[in-house]
């Protein structure tokens, strides 16, 4: 598919952007500021004109505050106005349908309008820490498909459906779904429901081009879409210089290469130099190859390249900065690109 000859009418001025947040746990820091450094980030989006805010579920990790996932949406959608705020995902397998339709109606009876569902076949966690939230032996993400349509049941009950349990809140509400992926498995899956689609090229770049196209191959128009509706995921530094936000960056690089040595903890500063042999360094680089870095000015022209090589309908931006400061400063000048 020449993705890129269908994307020639389309500029950056065309695409939201789109933030994805893990609550960073930072070196010297705490939850509770890291919590709270969310919402300022999210009240910063909103301002701006930001589309969406979402959150990720990941477990036993140190570094990341949003586990709870539901609990940290409802915290900063309770805090801003008019962005939309979700999941990026909440990871199904780990949870039953039923609990996860009366959080999400919950969620959408007290932020009408405001409230995305997008949802992961992954455990977000290691196979001791799966075990440790209960998920039997066969939770292994190969029954997605069936928790799917039960969760969409909860929602929408359809003549067909024999359910005689009920989400209450959560029936007859529109809370939109969206499938999550780093393979084919869930491209394929949303295009034939007619959902839309997030691909997690922040971290898992090599499947991006090849999803996207099974994706868009596979879609079948529904209730809830008329055509596919892709959405790319991106590592974005952008500080006031090229130098500056390539210094920046290294925190996220540095806690990369900490995974590939099998160590998980808080993110650290950034440092001048990475202490890192050339093994790592290309692993590195190619898991974080889907990042912009650079000045606004550079940041605009990489965005470019990214938006004709995938024909994205939305950038989702994950902004992994030491500093919160130079956090906000980054998102504040890459929100500047939307209406330029």
């Amino acid at each position: 598919m020449n993705t890129e000859s269908q994307t020639q009418s389309k500029s950056l001025k065309d695409i939201p952007f789109s933030i994805l947040d893990l609550a960073t746990v930072t070196e010297g820091s705490d939850i509770r500021t890291a919590l709270q450094n969310s919402l300022d980030i999210a009240k910063l989006a909103d301002e701006v004109g930001y589309n969406r805010f979402w959150l990720a579920e990941h477990h036993n990790m140190p570094g990341i505050a949003s586990s709870a996932t539901s609990v940290v949406i409802g915290h900063i959608a309770g805090g801003t106005k008019r962005i939309r705020v979700g999941s990026g995902g909440v990871m199904l397998p780990n949870h039953a349908p039923l609990v996860i339709a009366e959080q999400f109606g919950t969620l959408e009876s007290l932020f009408p309008g405001r409230i995305d569902l997008g949802l992961g076949r992954a455990p977000g966690s290691d196979q001791l820490t799966s075990r440790a939230l209960r998920r039997g032996p066969g939770s292994d993400g190969q029954d997605f498909p069936q928790r799917l349509e039960e969760l969409q049941n909860y929602f929408h009950p359809t003549s067909s459906s024999s359910m005689q349990v009920h989400a209450y809140p959560g029936r007859d509400l529109d809370i939109p779904i969206w499938l999550l992926g780093s393979s084919g498995f869930s491209a394929e899956l949303a295009g034939r429901k007619g959902l839309p689609f997030s691909f997690a090229s922040h971290f898992a770049p090599d499947y991006l081009l090849p999803a996207l196209d099974i994706y868009r191959s596979s879609f079948r128009p529904s209730e809830v879409l008329d055509k596919p509706y892709a959405m790319v995921a991106l590592n974005a530094f952008v500080a006031d210089t090229d130098e500056e936000a390539h210094y920046l960056s290294t925190s996220h690089k540095k806690q990369f290469l900490n995974m590939i040595r099998g160590r998980f903890g808080l993110m650290q500063p950034p440092v001048k130099e990475l202490d890192w042999n050339m093994q790592e360094k290309a692993i590195v680089q190619n898991q974080l190859s889907y990042s912009v870095i650079g000045s606004k000015d550079s940041v605009r022209e990489q965005l470019e390249r990214f938006l004709a090589q995938t024909g994205a309908d939305e950038f989702m931006m994950t902004t992994p900065i030491y500093d919160h400061q130079a956090r906000l400063h980054s998102i504040k000048l890459l929100g500047e690109l939307m209406n330029k």
